[in-house]
């Protein structure tokens, strides 16, 4: 909703850019271990916060998409990029605490950063409590806006890479047969061959062929290696 007051990102047009800067070594493009492109989102009924917000974060190099209402943006589809959700919390419609709340249920962990000109306590803890990156009130300062949105995203650009590594952990556990996954379970637990092919009721060289049949599936360039991906792997079951 529009605030009295004007805010930072209003005022961008009447200040020089070079105050709204941050540091090269910052920048959009340098955000992230991904090739896309970080995109910021912005969410407000308010025409003039959009166009504000969309002007500050493409010249810092993001890209950069507004929506006047949360059900516009839930009908589009995501970037797979690493991105963050700038959100106005009261909104004609779904509101920006619902629009939290609907991506939750969605398991999309998408950094949201509330800005809001009728905050209170009460409204910042639940936003605050279900995820979100900040909370901000209006006015806000274009700076703070910009450190907290980089922040974000290089969360996210961590959280994207640990999602796809742990996908792709459980990619190779599915090519490991039955006897395969009970032998690197004990191997990652500190059991020797003799030992695993007593626990199993084989030969120690059965054991052996085994192991080097999981070393090779998983791609794991030494036992430490096949440890810490188990250790990735231990709230899953094999």
């Amino acid at each position: 909703m529009r605030n009295q007051q004007i805010t930072a990102a209003d005022r961008s047009s009447s200040i020089p850019r070079s105050e709204f800067r941050i540091p090269h070594s910052a920048r959009a493009e340098d955000l992230s271990p991904f090739t896309a492109l970080p995109v910021v989102f912005v969410i407000d009924d308010d025409p003039s916060v959009r166009r504000a917000l969309a002007r500050l974060f493409k010249y810092e190099g993001f890209r950069v998409e507004t929506f006047a209402a949360a059900q516009e943006f839930l009908s589009q589809p995501l970037p797979d990029s690493p991105a963050c959700l700038i959100l106005d919390v009261r909104m004609p419609g779904l509101n920006g605490l619902d629009l939290q709340t609907r991506l939750a249920t969605r398991n999309v962990r998408l950094p949201i950063v509330f800005i809001t000109g009728h905050g209170d306590i009460p409204m910042t803890v639940r936003a605050i409590k279900a995820g979100a990156a900040d909370f901000l009130p209006k006015p806000f300062d274009g700076q703070q806006l910009l450190a907290v949105v980089r922040k974000a995203i290089v969360r996210h650009s961590k959280t994207r890479r640990a999602d796809e590594d742990l996908a792709e952990i459980r990619r190779r556990l599915e090519a490991l047969s039955p006897r395969e996954r009970q032998v690197m379970a004990l191997v990652v637990k500190g059991l020797v061959n003799k030992q695993s092919a007593s626990k199993l009721g084989v030969t120690e060289k059965t054991i052996k062929v085994h192991r080097a049949r999981v070393m090779r599936k998983m791609r794991a360039r030494s036992l430490a290696d096949l440890v810490r991906m188990a250790q990735k792997m231990a709230k899953s079951e094999w």
